[in-house]
């Protein structure tokens, strides 16, 4: 089955953010209960931000 043609939506709730932005589609960073970036997963893992405050690069 192809979840795509079947307008699947999955929330995925995850501390390990590299993973969670390697797997999704669209991506949403919170900052204590505030969305401060939003983008695909591929955006956000380049964005210099996400990287120095998330992933420690």
């Amino acid at each position: 089955m192809n979840y795509e043609q079947k307008g699947v939506t999955i929330l995925l709730v995850e501390q390990n953010v590299r993973q969670a932005l390697v797997l999704a589609d669209r991506a949403y960073v919170l900052e204590t209960g505030r969305m401060v970036l939003e983008g695909d997963g591929q955006e956000l893992l380049s964005n210099d931000y996400v990287k120095k405050a998330y992933l420690g690069l």
